[in-house]
């Protein structure tokens, strides 16, 4: 890994001097590269040293200080990045919040992390921390990156990064020496970031994270799969989340590769093809959704190319990942794939921006066993890797080669990990947080003395040794026939289906599975049409028999495959019901992150919770009160048909597809 000059008299052991190092050994290399107006614009490491220096002088000026928090929240844009560097550079502390969140939300993490500081990305971020100054009344400066729209503003504290830099660059040219100063007093042990967690069953906490915490787990990573400066990544998911501070700050700062950030959300895949990443990293979501679009091209094809298609997918699915990982396979079979290579897989690689990928990986939930292998067969290098925030990503990590499905691999360098008697996932090593900030009785809760940290995660080491996750340990229950019931896992495989963007599985402490469902509005849209069957909107579509009748099919082969494992033949799903909305983040039923919230769930849905396991009944009435996205409130209602589902003896249904 090219990363010379880390065993020199000043250590690189923060984000800092790591920026200073990179500027001095590779000033005219590409740090970052942000989409604008369709061009690409590429920000060398010396421009990035400059504009956090003057960023650092202007924060300075306005009187942050050692310990301060920067709330920062938009979209992935180079100037955001920098000021996470500006704030460390001066000590403080970087807090960046989703930018999806809603005012009431951002008010709940500015008020706990105590913020005075705060950096939007534009006019719409900005409106959403001017509501939430009126109660969090210590919030005193507010910054904006993009002036567009913000002409008329006058409020006090409102102040454009480019007005705060030209304050930077007169600071500096008073006091020249200033910043490097500041820069020398940082100490690996300082607090580099704040990272608020999903609160998936409760109110979100902040997770303190140090310099050292970050650059050796990145370090270890980077090292791991081979990484170096000549990497190209897209920056594109939330800057809230610890994946990205991994991947788009920590490893780029500790190997000197580029980060891009892209567009807009909209043109996120666009840019992705252009910028052909060699190293990408996507949520179990995004990969599902890639799917889903395939799938849909697919159906809309002609005969010919969907018969090409689902011919040469087969043969991927057969020989596929093990031509990948350097297994034998017979000169026939392998001279198929390379007739697939040319007609299928490698156009279908370039379409989704993924001809360039050497390493991928996907974490944050669990992902279908059938996606994960689908991407595999194409020849992608698609790993999984198993952490959390409090130990900053990297828990498990899958070897070259060692990759399989249904495993997170083994303990990540420099990680320990220990299963508890109950089945609780714990570890420790170099990326375990310090504390959560303000709340010592979680901090004692979830982190031993000794450095060990409790996952939740129910789990255990196969025979290969690496890691295998059952489910969340609070999720994990049992059917009253004593049978194991693991909701997650159900759930993951209605979703490898393209019309199924989201379920629900039920069933502890009862005497058998039940489940909501989420149909894709794009996928099932596209059959509907197809098909001439008209529809108002998502509930209307929802309610169709048809639509029914094609879910249940989705189910069908769920519970076939269910039946095929020991283990889960008693999880086959009896009834199902197919929700009026989907579900969401401003409903409070997912986290930011797309994690169902299922306690939440269960007492918003109760009644229908209550009518799936009611044989008598057939349908169910039901109101719920919306948000919509300019803040107004409604009520959606409908009368849910309930569906009964076949399932199969167990071990004596074929496995399906």
């Amino acid at each position: 890994m090219s990363n010379p000059g880390l065993a020199q008299a000043d250590p690189l052991d923060t984000f800092p001097r790591l920026l200073r190092h990179h500027a001095t050994v590779r000033p005219a290399k590409a740090a970052v590269r942000e989409k604008e107006f369709g061009i690409w614009q590429t920000y060398t490491w010396a421009d990035a040293a400059d504009n956090v220096r003057a960023l650092a002088c202007g924060l300075a000026e306005l009187g942050f200080k050692r310990g301060d928090r920067l709330a920062i929240v938009g979209d992935n844009r180079p100037r955001l990045y920098w000021a996470i560097c500006a704030a460390q550079a001066l000590g403080g502390i970087p807090v960046p919040m989703y930018q999806d969140a809603v005012a009431q939300e951002m008010a709940f993490v500015m008020a706990d992390a105590e913020i005075r500081f705060a950096l939007a990305e534009d006019q719409e971020q900005v409106d959403k921390l001017l509501d939430v100054q009126a109660t969090v009344p210590v919030l005193r400066h507010i910054l904006y990156d993009d002036t567009r729209g913000m002409r008329h503003y006058a409020q006090a504290g409102l102040m454009s990064l480019d007005e705060l830099q030209r304050h930077g660059h007169a600071r500096h040219q008073r006091e020249p020496q200033f910043y490097e100063l500041e820069v020398a007093k940082g100490a690996a042990a300082d607090t580099a970031i704040m990272l608020y967690t999903s609160g998936t069953t409760g109110t979100p906490k902040g997770v303190m994270l140090s310099h050292a915490n970050l650059l050796l787990t990145a370090k270890n990573a980077a090292e791991f799969d081979g990484l170096t400066e000549h990497e190209e990544i897209l920056s594109y998911l939330p800057m809230a989340w610890v994946g990205d501070n991994i991947f788009s700050c920590a490893q780029a700062y500790v190997t000197g590769f580029c980060i891009n950030c892209p567009e807009s959300s909209e043109t996120v895949m666009t840019d992705l093809r252009e910028i052909g990443p060699t190293y990408y990293f996507a949520p179990p979501r995004v990969f599902e959704n890639l799917l889903t679009s395939v799938m849909i091209r697919m159906e809309d094809a002609g005969a010919i190319k969907r018969r090409l298609f689902h011919h040469f997918m087969a043969v991927a699915k057969r020989v596929g990942p093990q031509i990948l990982d350097g297994l034998k396979v017979g000169l026939l079979d392998r001279l198929h794939y390379g007739l697939g290579q040319l007609l299928v897989y490698g156009p279908l690689r370039n379409v989704l921006g993924f001809s360039r990928v050497r390493v991928g990986y996907t974490a944050g939930e669990a992902i279908g066993p059938e996606i994960f292998s689908f991407y595999r067969s194409l020849g992608i290098n698609l790993k999984q890797l198993y952490g959390q925030t409090e130990g900053c990503v990297f828990i498990c990590m899958q070897p070259h080669n060692e990759v399989f499905a249904d495993t997170v691999g083994p303990a990540a360098p420099g990680v320990e990990i220990r299963i508890a008697d109950n089945g609780e996932v714990l570890y420790r090593g170099p990326g375990v947080f310090q504390a959560y900030f303000k709340n010592p009785e979680s901090t004692a809760s979830t982190k031993t003395p000794d450095g060990w940290v409790h996952t939740g995660d129910a789990g255990y080491f196969d025979a290969r040794g690496h890691l295998k996750i059952i489910d969340r340990a609070k999720d994990v229950g049992r059917l009253t026939d004593g049978n194991l019931f693991a909701p997650k896992y159900i759930e993951n495989k209605l979703k490898f289906f393209p019309n199924i963007k989201e379920a629900v599985a039920f069933g502890d402490g009862r005497g058998q599975v039940c489940a909501f469902i989420n149909i894709d509005i794009s996928a099932v849209g596209n059959w509907a049409e197809r098909r001439n069957l008209a529809y108002a909107g998502y509930t209307d579509l929802a309610g169709r028999p048809e639509v029914y009748g094609l879910i249940c099919e989705c189910v069908e082969q769920v519970n076939a495959d269910l039946a095929a494992d020991e283990k889960m033949a008693a999880c086959q799903i009896h009834r199902f019901l197919i929700l009026h909305k989907e579900l969401d983040a401003d409903d409070g039923e997912l986290t930011r992150t797309r994690k169902v919230r299922r306690r939440f769930i269960e007492e918003k849905y109760g009644t229908l919770i209550a009518a799936l396991y009611d044989e008598a009944k057939t349908s169910c009435f039901i109101e719920t009160q919306v948000k919509y996205e300019d803040g107004r409130s409604g009520v959606i209602s409908a009368d849910l048909k309930i569906e009964a589902a076949k399932v199969f003896a167990p071990g004596g249904a074929k496995r399906a597809a």
